[in-house]
C-alpha cells in the first residue's frame, strides 16, 4: 500500500495512492486511520514529503561496489549521523545551495519510516517495527565536514532532505536497487544486498543505543556514484517499487525572488 501526503484544493491531507488516482483518507497513517468517499486524480494534487519526522538518522558510507567487496563483518561500530527535519522538502521542490557552499553532493538512499517505538530489539524481529519505506536523497555538503570526522552539519542545511514520493509498506527492502539520475543520466544503481551494515542489522543496533519512535526515519546508505552537482542540475532518485523523487539544485544568489 502506498501512503502519500499532499495539497488538494488548498488543504493538506493523507491518501492512498494507486496508478493514476489517490484516496483521501481521515486520520493519520501511522496511527489511526480511514478511508473517505473521496478519490481524485494524481494531476489534481502536489506531492508533499509524505513524512514529518521526529528524527532524521543516517548511516555513512554503507556501500561497496559490487557483491565481491563485501567485508566478512560488519563495523563493530558503525558511523551515524543526525539530520534535523528542517532540512526536509517534498518532490519537485528545489534544493538550495548555500552561497556559502562550494560543492553539494546527491545520494540517493533507501529511507526507512519507523512504524512502532522500539527499544532493544533483536534483528530477526526489528522489520516488525517498520511501518514503511520511502526515498531519500542525503545531500551532503562536505566542506562542513568537521576534520575529526563530525558530519552533522554537512548534512544539516534547509532543503538537504529530500523524501518522497510515496511511503510504500508492501516492500522487501533486500530486493531492491537504489538509483539516481542527474539529468537524465544514470548515476547510480546498486542492489540492497551490496550494504555494508545490512538493514535488520543497523536498525536492530540503533535500537541498542536510543529509543526508535513513529515517525523517525532511518537512510541507510547511498550507492557508489554520488558526486557534485551544480545549478539548475536536475536529480531523479528512484527505487522502482517505491517510485521517484525528483529534485532540482539551485543557487541561493541564481533563485528568482518576486
Amino acid at each position: 500500500m502506498k501512503f502519500g501526503k499532499f495539497t488538494y484544493k488548498d488543504k493538506t491531507h493523507f491518501g492512498v495512492i494507486e496508478k493514476n488516482s489517490v484516496t483521501i483518507i481521515e486520520g493519520d497513517p501511522l496511527t489511526n486511520w480511514s478511508y473517505t468517499s473521496e478519490k481524485v486524480s494524481l494531476d489534481d494534487i502536489k506531492l508533499l514529503a509524505p513524512i514529518t519526522p521526529k528524527n532524521i538518522i543516517g548511516i555513512g558510507a554503507n556501500y561497496v561496489e559490487n557483491k565481491l567487496a563485501l567485508p566478512d563483518e560488519i563495523p563493530e561500530m558503525p558511523v551515524f549521523f543526525f539530520k534535523p527535519a528542517t532540512s526536509v522538502i517534498g518532490p519537485n521542490e528545489e534544493v538550495i545551495i548555500p552561497d556559502q557552499l562550494n560543492d553539494v553532493k546527491f545520494e540517493s538512499e533507501l529511507a526507512v519510516v519507523i512504524g512502532k517505538e522500539a527499544k532493544n530489539i533483536e534483528k530477526e524481529h526489528v522489520l516488525d517495527y517498520v511501518f514503511g519505506y520511502t526515498v531519500g536523497n542525503d545531500v551532503t555538503a562536505p566542506q562542513f565536514f568537521h576534520e575529526n570526522g563530525h558530519w552533522t552539519l554537512g548534512k544539516s542545511f534547509d532543503t538537504f532532505t529530500p523524501l518522497g514520493p510515496v511511503i510504500e509498506t508492501e516492500l522487501d527492502p533486500y530486493a531492491i536497487h537504489v538509483t539516481a539520475k542527474v539529468n537524465g543520466e544514470v548515476k547510480q544503481n546498486s542492489p540492497t544486498q551490496w550494504m555494508i551494515v545490512p538493514i535488520k542489522e543497523m536498525l536492530a543496533y540503533l535500537t541498542t543505543i536510543m529509543t526508535l519512535h513513529p515517525g523517525d526515519v532511518i537512510l541507510t546508505g547511498s550507492p557508489i556514484g554520488a558526486h557534485f552537482v551544480k545549478d539548475d542540475d536536475r536529480i531523479e532518485c528512484a527505487i522502482d517499487e517505491i517510485g521517484s523523487l525528483t529534485n532540482t539544485f539551485k543557487h541561493a544568489s541564481s533563485r528568482t525572488h518576486v
